[in-house]
């Protein structure tokens, strides 16, 4: 059985890379050189490389703020490249597990979003990933949509490693605090989309849809820049004061969310997955960095 997988230096892509696969199983992470998002000549290629028997999309731009100003290139890797992928593999009779954003919705809900509510994207990026899922939802009735928020990991650039590096030379951190989410370890969605794949490719009556995946419970950001620093300390690792702010103390090129709370309910129904809490998770990226 050989999958695609898109966006394989990406956080989650190196997850997926790491896990332990069952024998048989081959995983294909094209570099860029041979699998360019934003040229869909080049997905064109990657989809008709090989009888495929699944695809994962992890793969997407995701410079939120670069995203208002290069808007062709983060519509031809959100949505346009997602839209070939899906339509070839609904020509080979194979599922494709797509991955998309928290950002799809616009942040004003008074509680968690579920998967059927109203998205309302408010900037570049959001509107693009939005843009994806309706081409995989309307190419391919055998897919898997998965949204996720606040991802982070030993890999790449993101909140965690950005707060660590940070606190190695300095006393306090300004982080905002009216900004709330569902902090998500990379490897725990990895194993949560090897999951759904591996059912999907082996069964044809497997739930299809869209879904959540985030960690259990929730926090702002400056909630969690806080307990990234504990953790941190706990092993002698850097640490610092954090200082609360508004999103108006820190204005960026493009809006986001003030919730990102994803309720997860139906993955677990329908796949039987059941996300840790984010604490716990952190607790074993910041053992990795520390």
């Amino acid at each position: 059985m050989d999958i695609l997988l898109t966006g394989g230096t990406g956080q989650v892509g190196i997850s997926l890379q790491q896990l332990g696969w069952p024998d048989g199983i081959r995983l294909h992470a094209p570099a860029r050189s041979e699998l360019d998002l934003g040229d869909p000549a080049s997905v064109q290629r990657a989809v008709d490389a090989r009888p495929w028997s699944a695809i994962i999309s992890s793969g997407a731009y995701t410079a939120v703020d670069k995203a208002e100003s290069e808007v062709g290139q983060a519509w031809a890797a959100n949505a346009l490249a997602p839209a070939i992928l899906a339509h070839g593999a609904a020509r080979a009779g194979i599922p494709i597990v797509h991955v998309s954003t928290d950002y799809v919705f616009a942040g004003t809900k008074d509680g968690f979003y579920r998967e059927d509510d109203p998205v309302g994207p408010v900037g570049i990026y959001g509107a693009s990933k939005e843009g994806g899922e309706q081409a995989v939802r309307t190419a391919n009735p055998r897919h898997a949509i998965v949204r996720t928020a606040w991802v982070v990991s030993p890999h790449r650039a993101n909140f965690l490693r950005t707060m660590l590096r940070l606190a190695a030379d300095r006393d306090e951190l300004r982080v905002v605090a009216d900004q709330f989410g569902c902090p998500t370890f990379a490897g725990d969605l990895a194993n949560a989309l090897q999951n759904m794949v591996l059912r999907l490719a082996r069964d044809e009556t497997a739930p299809t849809g869209t879904y959540h995946f985030v960690n259990a419970g929730e926090a702002s950001w400056a909630d969690f820049a806080a307990a990234i620093f504990e953790a941190s300390a706990r092993r002698g690792g850097p640490s610092c004061r954090v200082v609360p702010i508004t999103t108006a103390d820190y204005p960026t090129p493009a809006r986001r969310p003030a919730n990102s709370r994803l309720a997860t309910d139906r993955i677990r129904a329908d796949f039987g997955i059941e996300p840790r809490p984010w604490q716990a998770a952190l607790d074993e990226a910041v053992a990795v960095l520390v």
